[in-house]
């Protein structure tokens, strides 16, 4: 909850064309615009849309969700339309959560349906972060342009941490 009482609360629902702004470096109450942030990202097993929706109950918060109907299908089956591509709720207190249901043919496994976002417009940075991290691990999604307009890949380090990393479209 809030200092002043009741949790902000906001659902919205935004267009594949605008999806880089989710991602965007957002101000978080300061000043400057932020080139990177670093955040959980957790897998669901196709109840995204509620589990995000309960967050955003404890934390309060903006709530951006975008399905993959949304988004052309992105590669998911037709009666995934409505299922969750991507998540982000961010809260007054500067917490960030994303989130997304696992499409078929997806590995998830409870417990370890959770991964590390990093992201941002600092595209030098990122793809460093980028390489470091997938040096001696496994790359599962290469990092590179991806139907949103933004880079995007996804890798295992090399202690076993999942990791995604998105460089925001210019």
């Amino acid at each position: 909850m809030r200092k002043s009482g009741a949790p902000t609360r906001s659902v919205t629902h935004v267009a594949p064309h605008t999806w880089r702004h989710i991602v965007a470096p957002h101000t978080h109450g300061r000043d400057r615009a932020v080139a990177s942030r670093l955040n959980p990202y957790i897998a669901f097993d196709g109840d995204a849309r509620q589990a995000m929706e309960f967050y955003q109950s404890v934390f309060g918060g903006e709530l951006a969700l975008n399905t993959f109907g949304s988004a052309g299908g992105g590669g998911a089956p037709a009666d995934f339309a409505d299922k969750i591509m991507h998540a982000l709720l961010e809260t007054p207190d500067g917490f960030t959560i994303m989130g997304s249901d696992t499409p078929p043919g997806m590995n998830r496994t409870a417990g370890t349906n959770i991964s590390v976002s990093v992201s941002g417009d600092d595209a030098e940075a990122l793809r460093g972060y980028w390489a470091k991290l997938s040096e001696g691990g496994t790359v599962g999604v290469p990092l590179e342009k991806q139907v949103w307009g933004d880079e995007f890949g996804m890798c295992t380090d090399a202690f076993g941490i999942n990791w995604m990393v998105n460089v925001s479209g210019q």
